[in-house]
């Protein structure tokens, strides 16, 4: 505010209001009371004209040590007033305690009056209407103080007030405010003035105003009015005490903006949503335009590599947020999801590198870094009107994340520093929501990197059988659950088909499932019948609960899972299965027909119950045969019971005509809900079975002749495939394995030649102790047989059949000869 016609004007007033006030008395140069108000009737008792041509004394007794009343008014002159804590008397006699600031005046020729104002300690409560003053009272702020006659001509005023509107005294003195202040609108203080003078109760007026010393700034000031009276009860003139509250205003302002920034901020776990909320609160709240940066790497799930304090390559961010009052500004910087280059050494740059924040309180954009590094940009910003600006890093954990950018460009006034107080403060608020959506992105990454490295990345049945899977979790957000499937390639065409179920969802249950696939597969290269497998499996998961136990704070995860584990066999087209706990399969006929089989359903795993054992069905499945294995949560739900899923399930899998994988399609399609309440896999295979002309076998007398046979039989059959070029590996196998079966086994022994994806070479005999490599001395004569197979092989092993063992060994077959 300056006092030229020209200038901004002084105030813009607020309503004012009526509130109780301190008590006001003026005292002349001798400390006689000269004005009195209502407000100071009330607080001591005494009337205008008990106390008006009096000694202040009659109210304010001196303590026994103070110095004389002209000692005390010579200090208060030397020290420009006087405040603190005081017993004022009360006409009843009673002392109060209460808080005195006595404030110098000044008038025409050097003239001078004192303002005392006192109030009661007791009552002051900060949250009435006139706390701040109040409080400034007590803080002993400066305090501007101005006296008008009936008139509302100025005649006292104080060096404060003189100070807070940079006008001399001099020219206050006999003249009104609309004429101090020619652009002024005095005519609502003005009013509040004439409603004081005519009702007497104390008024209190905001309003807002250019000191001098902070010119670029307005100014938040609280105007209290009192009446003071002579000794008749008259009215004397008008008092006015203003306190500059612009502190108060901010800080609450401040509060709010914090306020609201907690439930606009950090709504969703999306890193690029949240950066887009902190540009829309900081717009208009704090500035005119607001954008977002996020480093490249931070809305892929991960932090930045650079720690603060360490330099690091050109640093790339993308634009996650940007907002504006005027929408043409916002094609000035970039679009959202723009890919932003960071010149090192801008101050950008620094924000980033150091992890300090910068304020620019003018922009200049004609010269220096920013014409340097981006001069197209600072045309841009040019053009925008941006005349100050605060770059803030986004910091979390020792990590810059990114960066959030403020201008103003319709607001004339540049930032400060307490502008920047509340951007760091916004900021922090919005990092934190970003580290905890960073940390999800993290964990959720993790979990499905977890579900593709635990699920099987591509099933195939091989020659047996066609395959198709679907898998959903409950738990959607990380897409990991407890259910697992597999699809095993056995020796001789066969293939196992596994579904389980570990109670629970998330990582956890997930981790554990991991550990029984992984058990699974395990017990299935010993090529196990079912029933054994899970008798195996039982005691591991019974043992994984144990190890579980013994750390306190874990309970068994894996108690209560369940399992299905099937074979098939292309050959002899049968399936061999058992369960753990666990729902049938629906079996579904070539021609249509669903069934449910009736098939031992065998304890959960873990839970103990070794003396049921499990059970093994065989079943023939004729070719083009459908088998669906699935979890119970695709026929389970808390509204309906178990037999309304299955009929469910049973007649979407008969629907002709589909592939497998669109029936996984509409198999799923069916669930009463998209966000099931527990896991759901569903696994189908189509059953095929191997020609007539695929597979060879003899019997073979157990006598050493039966090698020669055996070698000879296998050439011939190689040479009808048109598998010449395996002929002599062949026959070293087949000649090593029926040699070990007549020296170790027993019994009629069978040479078993297949032709699928790979050749295999079985023989079989009635002995049940499988072989075992070992490695021979120099000296040993024999011992070399299984190395030499293991050698010639693409992999060699054994299994237990009905009437004793099978060792196979298998060969790769050029892609012209693999059967179909």
């Amino acid at each position: 505010m300056t006092n030229t016609d020209h200038t901004p004007p002084l105030a813009e007033p607020v309503s004012p209001r009526e509130i109780p006030d301190a008590a006001i008395a003026m005292l002349d140069a001798e400390g006689t009371v000269v004005g009195w108000t209502h407000a100071a009737e009330q607080l001591v008792g005494y009337s205008a004209g008990e106390v008006v041509g009096r000694s202040a004394a009659h109210v304010l007794p001196p303590a026994e040590d103070a110095p004389s009343a002209s000692a005390f008014a010579a200090q208060c002159r030397a020290q420009d007033g006087w405040s603190g804590t005081v017993m004022v008397r009360h006409r009843d006699g009673h002392a109060i305690k209460m808080t005195l600031r006595i404030s110098l005046l000044w008038g025409r020729d050097a003239g001078t009056r004192w303002l005392v104002s006192v109030t009661d300690i007791g009552t002051l409560s900060s949250g009435a209407p006139n706390g701040a003053v109040r409080e400034s009272l007590l803080a002993r702020a400066p305090i501007g103080i101005t006296v008008y006659d009936p008139q509302l001509r100025c005649t006292w005023v104080s060096d404060v007030m003189e100070r807070h509107v940079g006008v001399p005294r001099d020219r206050w003195f006999g003249r009104r405010l609309k004429d101090l202040f020619p652009g002024f609108e005095a005519e609502a203080l003005e009013s509040v003035m004439r409603q004081v003078l005519e009702s007497g109760p104390t008024k209190v007026h905001e309003y807002r105003a250019w000191p001098p010393a902070d010119r670029g700034r307005p100014h938040l000031f609280s105007a209290s009015f009192f009446c003071l009276q002579d000794a008749d009860g008259k009215a004397l003139g008008v008092c006015s005490m203003s306190v500059d509250v612009t502190g108060n205003r901010r800080a609450r302002e401040r509060l709010a903006i914090l306020s609201e920034a907690s439930t606009r901020i950090g709504s969703t776990l999306d890193l690029m949503q949240t950066g887009q909320e902190l540009a829309d609160l900081a717009v208009p709240l704090l500035a005119d335009i607001a954008v977002v940066d996020l480093m490249e790497s931070v809305p892929l799930g991960l932090e930045p590599s650079a720690r603060i304090g360490t330099t690091s390559r050109r640093p790339v961010l993308r634009r996650a947020g940007v907002a504006s009052i005027d929408l043409g500004v916002l094609e000035l910087p970039a679009v959202r999801e723009e890919v932003i280059h960071v010149p090192p050494t801008s101050s950008f740059g620094a924000a980033l590198r150091t992890g300090r924040s910068h304020l620019e309180p003018v922009l200049d954009t004609h010269a220096g870094p920013w014409v340097d590094h981006d001069p197209t940009r600072a045309q841009k910003v040019r053009d925008s009107g941006i005349h100050s600006l605060m770059v803030v890093p986004i910091r979390a954990r020792r990590c810059v994340l990114g960066l959030a950018v403020f201008g103003r460009s319709e607001e004339p006034t540049p930032f400060q520093e307490d502008d920047l107080l509340l951007a760091e403060e916004l900021v922090t608020r919005a990092a934190l929501s970003l580290d905890n959506a960073l940390q999800y992105a993290r964990q959720r990454t993790a979990a499905l990197t977890l579900q593709r490295d635990l699920l099987p990345h591509h099933v195939g049945g091989g020659a047996a059988l066609d395959v198709a899977s679907r898998y959903v979790p409950a738990d959607m957000d990380h897409g990991v659950g407890g259910d697992w499937f597999d699809v095993i390639k056995l020796s001789g065409a066969r293939v196992a088909l596994v579904v389980g179920d570990v109670v629970g969802h998330g990582i956890n249950a997930a981790a554990t499932m991991g550990r029984l696939r992984t058990a699974v597969r395990t017990l299935a290269d010993m090529e196990l019948p079912p029933h054994e497998l899970l008798t195996h499996l039982d005691d591991t998961v019974r043992r994984l609960s144990e190890e579980d136990a013994d750390a306190p704070d874990q309970a068994p995860a894996a108690v209560g899972a369940t399992c299905l584990y099937a074979v098939y066999d292309p050959v002899t087209r049968r399936c061999t299965m058992a369960r753990a706990g666990h729902p049938p399969p629906a079996i579904i006929d070539p021609q249509g027909r669903v069934a449910f089989p009736d098939m031992p359903a065998g304890a959960p795993l873990g839970l103990g119950l070794g003396l049921v054992p499990f059970e093994s069905v065989e079943l023939e499945l004729p070719e083009g045969t459908l088998l669906a294995l699935y979890t119970d949560g695709l026929v389970e739900s808390r509204d309906d019971d178990i037999d309304v899923g299955l009929d469910r399930l049973g007649a979407a899998l008969t629907e002709s005509g589909s592939s497998l994988e669109d029936l996984c399609s509409q198999v799923i399609e069916t669930l009463p809900t998209q966000s099931p309440a527990d896991d759901v896999t569903l696994l189908l295979a189509r059953t095929r079975g191997l020609e007539v002309a695929q597979v060879a076998s003899w019997e073979l007398p157990n006598a050493p002749a039966a090698v020669r046979s055996a070698r000879q039989a296998a050439a011939r059959q190689l040479s009808e495939w048109g598998l010449e070029h395996l002929v002599a590996t062949v026959e070293l196998i087949v000649s090593e394995l029926v040699t070990n079966a007549i020296r170790y086994g027993g019994g009629p022994i069978r040479l078993r030649l297949i032709q699928h994806q790979v050749l295999t070479c079985e023989v079989s005999d009635s002995n049940t102790s499988h072989p075992r490599p070992r490695q021979p001395h120099i000296i040993d004569e024999q011992g070399r047989g299984l190395f030499l197979v293991a050698q010639l092989s693409r992999r060699w092993g054994s299994r237990s059949a009905p009437a004793g063992k099978v060792v196979w060994a298998e060969q790769d077959l050029p892609s012209k000869a693999v059967a179909v």
